[in-house]
């Protein structure tokens, strides 16, 4: 039971556990509220048989008293097994799923958005959060409470009075049931519609400069209104949807007041029984039914919660990225041998690449747009794992490594740059988490930062804004290549590092790399000829092959080589001016 309820409802085992504890407490919190009636029906019964003896007035006060000290004991059981386990569990919940996140492949990531991760993280949680602590438990307390009831009272009174009053539930409870493919379905679309939206006004909200210099705002924002309309009829049918079967629900469940009537008028009038037994069906069914009727809307909710219970389960459940967490390699030669990939399995990116990028060299990749230069360097790093073929680092496969314990031996710029909304301290300081400021500043220092961050407001402790949208494309560019100095780790990733970066700037940049990259592994993608001219070897990628592979001098000097007529086309367009 606990392992199915921990992917149902995606929970921890402790969370599962402490769930079943929280339907019990309910139950007992249930059958205790019940108590109040029994006693009732004892004291009319005492008062219709005429004068009540004294010790029964003491049973009746002290029976209230033992009764309200049970209620209040209950309830303080109830609330703590309900909420204060599901607030614990919340909290496991956003935890697991973070760490999940952090050791799943890139693959997954690029079948998803940014959109849809956001809501799993944050709505799916709160949805479950709510079924956990108020839904399911009060459901399940209220179903087996009433059964217990309905049970005894069979024993005790007329079985068809019994019948009377109880049938309703069952076949309320059965409309509710047969109604959950419809009502999933409109949860999904409701699901999909706003996903949508938020797509929509993120991508409004991020792309504002260039819709307004363009002057495609107005129409934008109609197609936004369009999206917002669209979510709203969703929002409403599904709304809509769910009413109907639960309202629909409850008012079958007030039949059985009618029929409780009807058959207890029936019985009373054949003398089959007394007035104080209709009197206490009357009872039960008054208290029986309104809470019926929200755990009516509780078992809808529970029915609509699935579709977020799967999402969470869709992401805790998906195969993460492991190997060891030891490494074995001999020195830092990065291997590529016959290697395949394709990012959705059906369109081939890389075809059998094969190189070495040697320790102590610089290993240029260049080649046409589209030819697989970046996802080499992601294939590298293990941010994807190969489809086809091996890669090695000193020897080492890299896919039986743990990707937090490889990456410990990569420093990596990347050529779209992530800041956060802290300091240009702490920010410099991700390449290393332990570094001391010294550390810090002489890694800036070496990324030329210091220009730049001597005229913020507070220097180093200036707090740059959410993705750096205070600096410059180039400012933010310095900040990554200053983890990279800091890290300082035996291999070196670049993706376009100095693409942001002045002429002068990029001299700078490239001067200090010299000292940086002594004795490493360098693996650098660019487009520009001017950055690779020092590299020891160029590899020439060009859909999704090695189309050449040597050192540049030797390349240059081949008739029709494609790195050769880059040079060309590139010093061309250096010369080109407008007439």
């Amino acid at each position: 039971m606990v392992e199915k309820l921990q992917h149902k409802y995606a929970l921890s085992k402790k969370g599962a556990q402490g769930l079943i504890k929280a339907c019990v407490a309910c139950t007992i919190s249930y059958i205790v509220l019940m108590a109040p009636a029994g006693l009732l029906y004892l004291l009319i019964g005492d008062l219709l048989a005429g004068a009540m003896p004294r010790e029964h007035v003491l049973v009746y006060v002290v029976g209230s008293l033992v009764i309200l000290a049970c209620i209040a004991l209950t309830q303080r059981i109830q609330y703590h097994a309900t909420f204060f386990s599901t607030y614990i569990e919340s909290g496991v919940r956003r935890k697991s799923l973070a760490e999940r996140l952090r050791k799943l492949p890139l693959s997954y990531f690029a079948k998803k958005n940014l959109t849809d991760l956001t809501t799993n993280i944050l709505s799916d949680c709160s949805q479950i959060e709510t079924a956990s602590s108020h839904w399911i438990p009060e459901l399940i307390g209220a179903v087996i409470s009433v059964l217990i009831m309905g049970v005894s009272m069979f024993f005790f009174f007329d079985w068809r009075l019994v019948l009377a009053s109880f049938w309703v539930i069952p076949m309320a409870f059965l409309v509710v049931l047969f109604s959950s493919t419809l009502q999933k379905n409109a949860v999904r679309k409701n699901l999909e519609k706003k996903l949508e939206l938020q797509d929509g006004v993120q991508e409004c909200l991020e792309s504002m400069r260039d819709l307004r210099s363009n002057h495609a705002d107005a129409t934008y924002m109609e197609g936004l209104r369009g999206i917002i309309r669209r979510a709203e009829k969703q929002t409403l049918r599904t709304e809509i949807t769910m009413a109907v079967f639960v309202s629909s629900a409850q008012m079958l469940l007030k039949v059985g007041i009618g029929t409780t009537a009807l058959v207890g008028g029936i019985l009373f009038a054949s003398g089959e029984i007394n007035l104080l037994t209709l009197f206490l069906f009357f009872m039960v069914v008054s208290r029986l039914y309104d809470p019926m009727s929200a755990s009516l809307q509780n078992f809808s909710a529970i029915i609509a919660t699935e579709i977020q219970c799967e999402r969470l389960d869709e992401v805790l459940s998906h195969p993460i990225q492991s190997g060891a967490e030891t490494l074995t390699n001999q020195g830092y030669d990065i291997c590529f041998d016959h290697v395949k990939f394709a990012y959705s399995g059906d369109e081939t990116v890389l075809e059998d690449v094969s190189f070495v990028a040697k320790q102590g060299e610089v290993t240029a990749l260049i080649g046409p747009s589209g030819g697989g230069k970046t996802t080499v360097s992601r294939l590298a790093s293990r941010f994807w794992d190969v489809d086809g073929g091996s890669i090695t680092v000193g020897g080492m496969d890299i896919s039986q490594v743990d990707p937090e314990v490889l990456l410990s031996m990569y420093s990596i710029v990347f050529q779209e740059v992530t800041l956060f909304n802290n300091s240009v301290m702490e920010n410099i300081r991700i390449g290393k988490k332990d570094a001391t400021d010294e550390e810090v500043l002489r890694a800036a220092k070496l990324a030329n930062c210091d220009e730049f961050v001597s005229q913020l407001p507070e220097g180093y402790d200036t707090v740059i804004g959410e993705n750096g949208s205070e600096l410059s494309g180039g400012e933010r560019q310095r900040i990554s290549i200053a983890r990279a100095f800091l890290k300082d780790a035996p291999i070196i990733l670049l993706d376009e590092a100095t693409a942001s970066l002045d002429v002068e700037n990029e001299t700078a940049i490239q001067e200090a790399l010299s000292a940086l990259i002594k004795d490493k592994t360098v693996l650098i993608i660019a487009h520009r000829m001017r950055t690779v001219d020092g590299a020891d070897k160029i590899v020439v990628l060009k859909d999704g092959r090695v189309a050449e592979c040597g050192d540049p001098q030797e390349l240059s000097s081949q008739t029709n080589s494609i790195f050769a007529h880059m040079k060309e086309v590139q010093l061309k367009s250096a010369a080109w001016k407008m007439s």
